[in-house]
């Protein structure tokens, strides 16, 4: 059986989780660096910047009372910043989560108030030798010099409906389909369209039916997108303009079933004068068919969920 692949959110708590294990025993040991030195500002200010050397990845470091108040310097490879002592820190998006009894926490991400980037901190408890709590050691990374330790996220192939703006949704009782060119033409356009995704390297096409146009990336060139208006759309001579390619062994959608994506389009787009598709897409590789109706709600379905489903389930719901 084929193993399930991760959701976005265990994707990154998988990643955060193993960060945090990268910086556990550097941040212990700078806690016992620093919990001598922690009632002399000048002592704890040349702790943190030892440590600092020994951290990976960290930007800067502060300590905090147990209030979320910097009692330290802030430091960093650039030396030290004398102005952030006394600031407060409590209300900062690292000193509102559950802070750690033992040990060390990273944050979530958040957009630094400097910076103005995408940033986590790692917050480390410091006791004293009777155990109680003198306060925090706090850690920053920019996001973009963090280590990446996972694969590439892949998007799941699962059905997902996403709700559009809600102005369109409140009037779609007050709207009518208005009879666009693409849907005058579209035998021509949707046959020029499989064409070029069976035989041309096109694997990824948007087709917007109300404004009568394409957005397509093929492969030959696939960081650019190219944009077809109806004249492209309804010339077959188009297809010249794109190399014959093999069709990718990589696809997830067989090229026989293009024709009947593109079909299920068209009865789509034309089932009914109030609610009908706006556009249409379909991605090869991924094998997703994404719907965007009147309503201004959109749906991404596994192209052969979406075929099995049929005329009838768009009808009804």
């Amino acid at each position: 059986m084929q193993q399930a692949k991760e959701t976005l959110q265990e994707s990154i708590a998988q990643q955060r989780s193993e960060l945090l294990e990268i910086m556990q025993a550097p941040l212990r040991e700078l806690a016992a660096l620093c919990q001598p030195e922690w009632a002399d500002r000048a002592q704890l200010d040349k702790a943190l910047s030892t440590g600092l050397q020994k951290l990976p990845f960290g930007s800067s470091l502060y300590a905090l009372d147990t209030n979320g108040i910097q009692i330290s310097s802030n430091v960093s490879t650039e030396g030290l910043a004398p102005t952030s002592f006394g600031r407060d820190r409590s209300k900062r998006p690292y000193m509102t989560e559950v802070l750690p009894l033992t040990g060390s926490l990273l944050s979530e991400a958040y957009i630094s108030l400097l910076g103005r980037r995408p940033s986590l901190t790692a917050v480390q408890i410091v006791r004293d030798l009777s155990g109680a709590a003198l306060g925090f050691i706090g850690t920053d990374f920019d996001l973009r010099d963090l280590p990446l330790t996972r694969k590439l996220y892949d998007e799941p192939a699962v059905w997902r409906q996403l709700k559009g703006d809600p102005s369109i949704r409140s009037t779609v009782f007050h709207q009518n389909r208005v009879e666009s060119v693409m849907d005058q033409q579209i035998e021509t356009v949707l046959g020029v369209v499989e064409e070029l995704m069976v035989y041309h390297g096109m694997y990824h096409v948007i087709l917007h039916f109300s404004s009568n146009r394409a957005v397509l990336w093929v492969m030959q060139d696939p960081y650019r997108y190219r944009l077809l208006d109806i004249d492209a759309l309804v010339d077959p001579d188009i297809c010249l303009a794109f190399p014959k390619t093999p069709y990718p062994s990589e696809a997830l959608v067989p090229r026989e079933r293009i024709r009947a994506v593109l079909d299920s389009f068209r009865d789509l787009r034309l089932m009914d004068e109030m609610f009908y598709l706006r556009s249409g897409t379909l991605n090869l590789f991924n094998g997703i068919v994404g719907l965007t109706f009147s309503c201004d709600g959109s749906h991404y379905i596994p192209h052969d969920e979406f075929l099995d489903a049929g005329y009838d389930f768009w009808v009804k719901n």
